[in-house]
C-alpha cells in the first residue's frame, strides 16, 4: 500500500490534536505524554518510573479518555493472583438445566491496561502478564483467549521504595518498548497543578480518536522508509551497548554487564518511525534514532557490580555511545 501525502498530513494533525487536548488537563510532562503516544502508536508497552504523586496514573487515564480506548487499572500487590488479572472460569447454570464453565474476563481484556506499581506483584503474577504482553493472549485452564486490538500495558513503578517489591525479570523488562522517566514538575507547573485540581470545576476532555484510528496509524507508521545508512546507524548504536563490542565507548566497557538484544533494535526503529510520522515525514532520520535512544535503551543496559556501586547514569552512557558511534561514522567517511 502506497503512502499518500494527504493521509500522512491528516494523521499528523490528529496526533497533534490529541497531544493538545491532553495538555488541557495535564500540566507540564509534555515529553512524557509525547513518548507515551510514541509507544502506543508503535504498538508497544511502556514502563513509567517516577516518584509518587507525579501524575503517572492520571496521564494514562487521560490518554485513554481522549483516544476513546477501553481502560482498566490494576493495583499490583504481593497477594495479587494471576487469575485476578486474566480472569477465570466459573460454574454457571445453562439453558438445559445443567451447569457449565463460563469464562469471566479479567481487567487485561481492555485496550489500555494500567499496571500500577508493577514491581509489587509476585513473579507468578508477572509471568501471566508477560504472556499477555508478548503474545496478546491469556491462557486459563489450558484454553487460550485473545486480547482486544489494540492492546497496551502501561506500567508504573516507584524508584525509591524497594521494600516489598519484586524486581522485574530481564525478559519482562525487554517486553517494554520504552521506559520513561517522569521528572518532578517545575515551580510554575506545581502552581498550575494546584489551580487546575483544587477548584470546583473538573476539566472534561473531548474524545478525538478511537481504536480504529490507532490501528490505522500503527499500520501507517510501519510503512515509513528507513534508508540503509540509518538502519546501519541504529545497528551500530545497539551493538555499542555491549561491553565486548570493539567500538563500544569506555563507559560501556567499564560499567555495563550486558546490553540490548535484537528487540532493542526493533524498538529503536519502531519508535523512530512513529516520531517521523508525528513530524509528517515519509522516512526515518538519524536524528529520530538519537532522540528516542535513551527511552528505548535505558532499561536494556544492565550494569555490572561497579556500575551499580557507583550509581552510573544510564542516560549518560547512552549519550556517550551515541557520540562514539557518530565519531566512528565520521572516521569511516574520511
Amino acid at each position: 500500500m502506497e503512502l499518500q501525502e494527504q493521509e500522512l498530513i491528516e494523521v499528523k494533525e490528529r496526533m497533534e490534536s490529541v497531544k493538545a487536548e491532553i495538555s488541557r488537563f495535564i500540566v507540564g510532562q509534555h515529553d512524557v505524554v509525547e513518548q507515551l503516544l510514541w509507544g502506543i502508536f508503535a504498538g508497544g508497552h511502556v514502563l513509567l518510573e517516577g516518584l509518587p504523586g507525579l501524575g503517572k496514573t492520571m496521564v494514562v487515564r487521560k490518554i485513554s479518555e481522549v483516544m476513546d480506548l477501553q481502560f482498566s487499572r490494576v493495583q499490583f500487590t504481593p497477594d495479587l493472583m494471576p487469575t485476578d488479572i486474566t480472569g477465570t472460569n466459573m460454574i454457571q447454570p445453562n439453558e438445559q438445566g445443567g451447569q457449565s464453565f463460563v469464562f469471566h474476563q479479567g481487567p487485561l481484556f481492555s485496550n489500555i491496561v494500567l499496571a500500577d506499581e508493577i514491581n509489587r506483584a509476585t513473579p507468578k503474577t508477572q509471568s501471566a502478564l508477560l504472556e499477555a504482553m508478548g503474545e496478546r493472549t491469556v491462557t486459563v485452564m489450558g484454553e487460550m483467549h485473545p486480547l482486544p486490538e489494540p492492546f497496551f500495558v502501561l506500567a508504573t513503578q516507584n524508584p525509591i521504595e524497594l521494600e516489598g517489591t519484586y524486581p522485574l525479570p530481564e525478559a519482562q523488562m525487554d517486553r517494554f518498548i520504552m521506559k520513561i522517566d517522569v521528572a518532578y514538575p517545575t515551580r510554575e507547573d506545581l502552581k498550575e497543578i494546584a489551580v487546575r485540581t483544587t477548584g470546583a470545576v473538573v476539566q472534561a476532555l473531548e474524545k478525538l480518536v478511537d481504536a480504529s484510528f490507532v490501528v490505522h496509524a500503527q499500520q501507517l507508521a510501519k510503512q515509513l522508509l528507513v534508508a540503509d545508512n540509518v538502519l546501519d546507524y541504529a545497528v551500530n548504536v545497539t551493538m555499542a551497548t555491549h561491553p565486548d563490542y570493539k567500538h563500544a565507548p569506555d563507559g560501556v566497557k567499564k560499567y555495563v554487564h550486558y546490553g540490548s538484544g535484537p528487540r532493542g533494535l526493533q524498538s529503536l526503529i519502531a519508535i523512530a518511525k512513529v516520531r517521523a510520522l508525528f513530524d509528517g515525514r515519509y522516512n526515518v532520520s538519524k536524528g529520530d534514532i538519537k532522540k528516542v535512544a535513551c527511552s528505548v535503551l535505558r532499561h536494556r543496559l544492565f550494569l555490572n557490580f561497579e556500575g551499580e556501586a557507583e550509581q552510573v547514569d544510564k542516560d549518560q552512557l547512552i549519550t556517550e555511545l551515541l557520540e562514539a558511534v557518530e565519531e566512528d561514522v565520521s572516521k569511516a567517511r574520511k
